[in-house]
């Protein structure tokens, strides 16, 4: 197994200026397996199989499995829970730039704990997404010969578990953040000066004794574009410029999604810095298309001749070839 995705899976009910729509396939592990599937399928990563880890209860829909499956997901390690499936309802409202959770419903995914099926052990890359930091360890710990380790979060286990969360970051290779979580974990109000405080352990708990954070954090700004801070440099690049938005939600797991498929040629030469700003690339048009539609659809049902056309049009906008 090339690529596996920790996280969460269930259903979203979501209201923008566009409309309300409840019951939507969601979910951090569900967005950027999705993402990761379609590089795999339809961009010309043979070498790459990617599965996903979560938990959902028996009431999900066979549809949702059935979506899954047909997008190339390996779904040997979504367990079932007696308790419901977790379900999150946000608002967006004006530029959509950030959500407002109206309610979480952990169900299920508070009893989750990851547990790999036979033959994932330390693959490749390992993506814990918004999962618990307390499960997030238990995966890194579990899989210390991977390549590449990488994480995301969500501003519930800052605030809930930050010695989890901080344990956790002196573990990985790649934080995947967006810049509210930046902020919020580096107590600064300039992202940059968040970014480098988490990168030397500043901001952690415990502080620098304790020691350094990622090699690696990505700050997702949203219509402001990513910026990469690498331990070798910086890269910064534009939103890709779309007129349409409808539903900004899971398209930073889209992000995260796409940008580790992009890294499994590498066969864990992160230092590279120009192979990163090319995944980087790929990640932005891949989230551009995530917010076209309301839920997970638009990645679901992309195809590789319009993918390519944004590609090389985003590609020529930013200079490289």
């Amino acid at each position: 197994m090339e690529l596996v995705i920790v996280g969460s899976a269930g259903y979203d009910d979501i209201e923008t200026p566009l409309g309300k729509v409840s019951g939507l396939l969601g979910g951090s592990a569900i967005y950027s397996g999705l993402s990761a599937a379609f590089h795999a399928r339809d961009i010309g990563l043979q070498r790459l199989s990617v599965g996903i880890v979560s938990i959902v209860g028996e009431d999900f829909d066979p549809d949702s499995e059935r979506k899954l499956r047909q997008s190339g997901l390996d779904l040997r390690g979504l367990k079932r829970s007696v308790l419901p499936t977790f379900r999150w309802s946000g608002r967006y409202e004006g530029s959509m730039d950030h959500a407002e959770t109206v309610s979480t419903e952990l169900n299920s995914l508070s009893d989750f704990n990851p547990d790999f099926p036979s033959g994932w052990k330390n693959p490749e890359i390992v993506f814990c997404s918004s999962a618990s930091p307390k499960s997030q360890n238990s995966v890194l710990d579990a899989n210390q010969e991977a390549l590449v380790t990488a994480l995301d979060t969500f501003a519930l286990w800052i605030e809930e578990d930050f010695h989890g969360l901080s344990e956790a970051l002196r573990k990985v290779d790649i934080a995947i953040f967006n810049e509210d979580e930046v902020n919020r974990i580096g107590s600064d109000s300039n992202y940059m000066v968040s970014a480098h405080k988490i990168m030397s352990g500043e901001s952690l708990d415990g502080g620098e004794l304790v020691g350094p954070g990622p090699d690696c954090l990505i700050v997702k700004r949203g219509s402001a574009g990513c910026v990469c801070i690498h331990r070798d440099g910086v890269i910064t690049l534009p939103a890709y410029p779309t007129t349409k938005i409808v539903d900004p939600t899971g398209c930073g797991d889209v992000f995260a999604g796409a940008f580790l498929a992009q890294l499994v040629p590498l066969r864990g030469r992160i230092a590279d810095i120009e192979s990163i700003r090319r995944a980087l690339v790929h990640a932005t048009v891949t989230a551009s298309f995530s917010i076209e539609s309301f839920g997970t659809d638009a990645i679901a049902n992309l195809k590789r001749g319009k993918y390519r056309a944004r590609l090389d049009k985003f590609r020529r906008m930013v200079g490289i070839i």
